[in-house]
């Protein structure tokens, strides 16, 4: 059965400024790896069509359960739809062996304007078996607050 995790924020930023670091690959890498990892892009073209190859690093190999090697997660995916100021849609499928992390997840970001800045709403479908529900829960979340630290200098 397809499963769907989220998560949501609200960030002390204006619209704008928000969705225009879901689509830079250097703002990107200032927030988007959760605790615990680095990454980088070997390729980003934010278009619809375009596409990305990312890799993630965990920082400690010996508790990593990478799903590309022990250490890394390396992530394919296709801007399927943008729409400036509203939402970001990719389909994402991991590199691996395991049957467990296989399948195409979307991911959907929306921002939307609210009184006290801007919400940001992860939406995760399709999310492959091999992903634990509470680790995704906690890399979904480790990430907006790196993006709230990217854009506020606050976490909280």
């Amino acid at each position: 059965m397809a499963r769907t995790d989220a998560a949501s924020r609200v960030i002390a930023a204006s619209i704008d400024r928000v969705y225009a670091a879901l689509v830079d690959p250097e703002a990107l890498m200032s927030w988007l790896p959760p605790d615990g990892m680095s990454g980088r892009f070997e390729r980003f073209d934010a278009y619809p069509g375009g596409s990305y190859r990312l890799v993630l690093t965990y920082a400690d190999a010996s508790a990593a359960q990478g799903k590309t090697t022990v250490d890394t997660d390396i992530v394919e995916a296709e801007f399927v739809d943008i729409v400036p100021g509203v939402r970001v849609v990719q389909a994402v499928t991991f590199v691996s062996d395991d049957p467990a992390q296989a399948g195409i997840m979307t991911m959907t970001w929306e921002v939307t304007a609210v009184e006290h800045g801007t919400r940001v709403e992860f939406r995760a479908e399709n999310v492959p078996a091999g992903i634990s529900p509470a680790d995704h829960a906690a890399g979904l979340n480790s990430s907006l607050a790196n993006l709230a630290e990217h854009l506020t200098g606050s976490s909280s």
